[in-house]
């Protein structure tokens, strides 16, 4: 069973690539997957499992357990959490900016946006995108700026181009900042690297490694880009007035921006900051329209927003993440990083080496197992250049393929990118970018 998990698991990731040709949704696929691979756990012998050595921990103080009860009641169910938490942030988050969209407080932005040249409008989008990453978080980023696409770009496949680069700038400006990306929240909280420290030595490699993608592009695209014929999704509209787009467009911004100030100051989860500002926002809208007709309230509250929600692609997060939280239950993910670590090279040319090839590994499977093995593998002091090269790498490496980041997912989801459409004409170019900045960060420290 252990070998079949690793092979179900290609797969399954082959059939997701696949997914047009092969006419089977990925949503489908990703939730056969998550199923099957803690079915094939939970039916193999526990004898020939890593994971045995956690069972038989949890047995010394409950002694009456069997293997099978004590894989759904402790490590699926603390996975089942992490995933969970994940969810509810990005339900929250895509629900804010339904609600801005729906009050067209996205306009107000857009509208002062003149250039349609497509290669003005790639630097402005993903300089935008690197900045408020890092601010934000390369999840809610991605999510707020799809929404502004949407409302600057008409046709489709070049709206999937800029949705490409906003993957790409999404992770980039996540890496160097402490609450931009999930990985470095991990390192920050876990006490690997430390706030300022960060943002000075990572910087620069992740800004390189959106600037050369965006270089090349200057010269391979040209022309303009068509502007949406209409800015609603639908036949029915409704005039607002002008003081109720910017109310909506600074309450939903300041809910995404309360985020990270929320988990700083009560040091909780970040959806639950998330659910606190969609609360505040559905209460202040349902005060604002309570004049309005029966019909026209209807259409702007909520519970209309959220008939609206991509639920697809929320059960697609669901399935993926299951399934490699299984591989990192099981052992295999801790096995692979215990083999990096045999690579007969010397420091300090070993871990740049492994660094890399975990950033890498991040754009195949999740990038917060990959860290967490690593950061029990190693025992580094705070600030080790080992750490902060890991936070750039797993943090833009998940960018070279589009499901291996969960910027990535949630713009595939929102856009319905193929899964092949981005292989042949963004992950060579995530690619170059982040080859790019890693050798940006072994240079930068050789010469500082």
């Amino acid at each position: 069973m252990f070998i079949l998990m690793v092979i179900v698991f290609i797969i399954g990731y082959v059939c997701i690539a696949l997914e047009h040709p092969l006419h089977i949704n990925k949503t489908a696929t990703a939730l056969l997957l998550g199923t099957l691979m803690w079915v094939f756990f939970a039916s193999g012998d526990p004898l020939s499992f890593p994971a045995y050595t956690a069972f038989q921990e949890y047995l010394l103080y409950h002694p009456d357990t069997t293997f099978l009860s004590w894989l759904t009641h402790v490590p699926l169910i603390e996975h089942l959490g992490e995933v969970a938490e994940i969810l509810f942030f990005l339900m929250g988050a895509m629900t804010i900016v339904e609600i801005v969209d729906i009050h067209e407080g996205f306009g107000i932005i857009t509208d002062k946006i003149k250039s349609t040249k497509k290669v003005t409008l790639l630097w402005l989008i993903s300089i935008l995108t690197f900045f408020m990453s890092a601010v934000l978080d390369n999840l809610t980023t991605s999510i707020v700026m799809v929404a502004l696409l949407r409302k600057l770009i008409g046709d489709k496949k070049d709206r999937w181009f800029f949705a490409g680069m906003i993957i790409l700038a999404a992770n980039a400006g996540g890496a160097w900042s402490p609450i931009g990306d999930i990985t470095t929240i991990m390192l920050w909280i876990g006490g690997q690297i430390s706030a300022t420290n960060i943002i000075v030595t990572t910087f620069l490699p992740s800004l390189i490694s959106i600037i050369v993608p965006l270089v090349i592009l200057s010269f391979t695209i040209s022309g303009n880009v068509n502007r949406p014929v209409s800015n609603t999704k639908s036949g029915y509209k409704i005039e607002l007035l002008k003081r109720e787009r910017y109310l909506v467009l600074i309450l939903g911004v300041g809910a995404l921006l309360f985020v990270p100030i929320f988990k700083t100051i009560t040091h909780l989860p970040p959806y639950l900051g998330m659910l606190g500002g969609l609360s505040i926002l559905w209460i202040v809208t349902g005060f604002m329209h309570k004049r309005r007709s029966e019909n026209d309230y209807n259409w702007l509250s909520v519970n209309n927003i959220l008939r609206r929600i991509d639920t697809s692609s929320i059960l697609f997060f669901l399935g993926i993440l299951m399934a490699v939280n299984a591989l990192q239950t099981c052992g295999q993910l801790g096995i692979l990083s215990s083999s990096l670590d045999k690579i007969p090279m010397e420091e300090p040319n070993k871990y740049y080496l492994i660094t890399t090839i975990i950033g890498f590994l991040s754009s195949i499977v999740d990038n917060v197992p990959l860290v967490a093995g690593a950061m029990g593998m190693y025992n580094f002091p705070t600030d080790h250049y080992f750490w902060e090269f890991l936070a750039y790498a797993a943090g833009t490496g998940g960018s070279i393929l589009i499901i291996g980041s969960a910027a990535g997912v949630a713009v595939m989801g929102m856009e319905k990118i193929d899964f092949i459409w981005y292989l042949k004409k963004i992950s060579w170019l995530a690619f170059v970018g982040y080859l790019a900045g890693c050798a940006a960060y072994i240079a930068e420290r050789a010469i500082f």
